[in-house]
Order: structure tokens, then sequence, then C-alpha cells
């Protein structure tokens, strides 16, 4: 791929997680506290975004959720994997 079409690839800590999910699910609050661990030891900042209270949202994601989105675009549903998640964050893998 030509240089010029290439992007720069961002530093975790330039990425912003979205947490898209509702009041009362289970799956969201595992979802939750993998985002909030992961973000914070990427740097990366994150949001959460209440399904019920945003008609776009809700008919794009009420089926998948909890979602988390990465800078806008969908990364995953339902499960969050935290070495995904730091994988696409664009961080190294976490020490064993």
């Amino acid at each position: 791929m030509s240089p010029l079409l290439r992007r720069p690839k961002k530093k975790p800590a330039e990425r912003v997680v979205t947490l898209v999910g509702k009041p009362g699910c289970h799956l969201c609050e595992d979802a939750r506290a993998v985002v909030r661990a992961v973000c914070a030891e990427t740097g990366a900042s994150w949001v959460e975004k209440d399904i019920t209270e945003d008609e776009e949202l809700h008919s794009a994601y009420w089926e998948q959720i909890p979602v988390v989105l990465i800078d806008g675009e969908q990364h995953t549903f339902w499960r969050v994997d935290p070495a995904r998640l730091r994988k696409a964050l664009g961080a190294d893998a976490k020490p064993g």
C-alpha cells in the first residue's frame, strides 16, 4: 500500500472506546469492567452510552449489547476479550 494512503497509527491514549449498553444488563457490567481496566492500563479514554436513551444506537445495536466501539467503529459485542481490545488499541500485550 502506498505510504500516502496509510493512516498514521494512533497511540492508545489517542483512542476513544465507547461502551454501548443498558441498565440492568449483566453482560454490560462484565464489559464495563474489562473496558475500564484495559483503558486504565493503556491510557485510552472511554465513555458509556445507554442504548435506551439514544434511538440511533438502539436501532443499530439493540440485539448486540453490550457493544464496544473504538473511535466510532464497532470492535466487538456481547463479550469483550481484554487481549483483543488491547491489541486493537495498539497497546503491547499485557506482561504475563
